[in-house]
């Protein structure tokens, strides 16, 4: 029997054990991640408020039409975000786009794996994040993200799709089944990255004081991103990115006894993610 390779270091900190064919790819690849803070996407006119990091990710596919999925559980699979996404990264910016309805239709795992991994970039929607969680883990979808991650496809989302690829989230969840209840809650993503994200930094009033009591009781650090920016991470570098002049990111932990945050402003270059995930 062929000796087994090594998981990548990133994704050693998964807990839960990869399926056999995601542990015979090669460590040598490179994980690409596109995580947005918020931003509007489904506008009347103009442009969505996130194009021109939904461009980076495009661009990042590295080819020309790149096959773009889009995955929607979080939403419930609304067919007017749907629409939105499939005319923003299809009509405008010229991807093939495929829609992966998880929530109102049943698909065999032989295609859910045809679909997940015959893209080149796999877009996740906003919405309810603990639901979609749930739902991905009852039906495979994370092992098969895990080993789309392996295999270099463009990992993004916003909001719920950006809190998904890290190990934890501050998520509004709760609301979805009660919209009087706007506590903010932790809810374990994939484990792509060993950090804790915050979406919607800015705009929600009390996000910041949740991530940090939240981070109290969290080891490591968490990065927020505030609408309108992005974290992108390639291989173990990253950058900030952002559509909005003076919108930025921070990166948030307790360190004995004192809580320290850092601004992350908008860059072209990157940088060592080592750095900035250290606790």
């Amino acid at each position: 029997m062929a000796p087994q390779r090594a998981l990548p270091d990133f994704l050693r900190i998964v807990p839960d054990e990869p399926p056999a064919r995601v542990r015979r790819h090669t460590a040598h690849m490179t994980r690409k991640i596109i995580a947005i803070g918020g931003g509007k996407v489904m506008v009347p006119h103009g442009l969505p408020e996130t194009t021109a990091i939904d461009q980076e990710i495009v661009r990042l596919a590295g080819r020309e039409g790149p096959r773009f999925l889009f995955i929607p559980t979080a939403s419930d699979d609304a067919p007017d975000y749907c629409e939105a996404i499939t005319r923003h990264f299809g009509k405008r910016l010229g991807c093939s786009v495929d829609v992966l309805d998880l929530v109102k239709r049943s698909v065999a795992h032989s295609g859910l794996a045809e679909r997940i991994l015959g893209a080149d970039i796999i877009y996740v929607g906003g919405g309810n994040t603990l639901r979609m969680m749930k739902l991905w883990r009852r039906r495979g979808i994370d092992d098969l993200l895990r080993e789309a991650c392996i295999c270099g496809k463009v990992l993004c989302g916003l909001s719920a799709g950006a809190i998904c690829w890290f190990r934890q989230g501050n998520s509004d969840s709760r609301k979805f089944s009660n919209p009087d209840d706007d506590s903010l809650i932790r809810v374990s993503g994939l484990g792509l990255v060993d950090a804790l994200l915050c979406p919607h930094y800015d705009v929600e009033a009390n996000r910041e004081r949740s991530l940090e009591n939240m981070m109290r009781r969290t080891p490591g650090v968490a990065i927020a991103l505030e609408n309108c920016t992005a974290i992108q991470i390639v291989d173990d570098r990253y950058r900030i990115l952002s559509t909005r002049r003076g919108k930025q990111a921070y990166r948030v932990c307790w360190r004995r006894g004192r809580y320290l945050r850092e601004p992350l402003k908008a860059c072209e270059d990157f940088r060592a993610l080592g750095t900035l995930l250290d606790g």
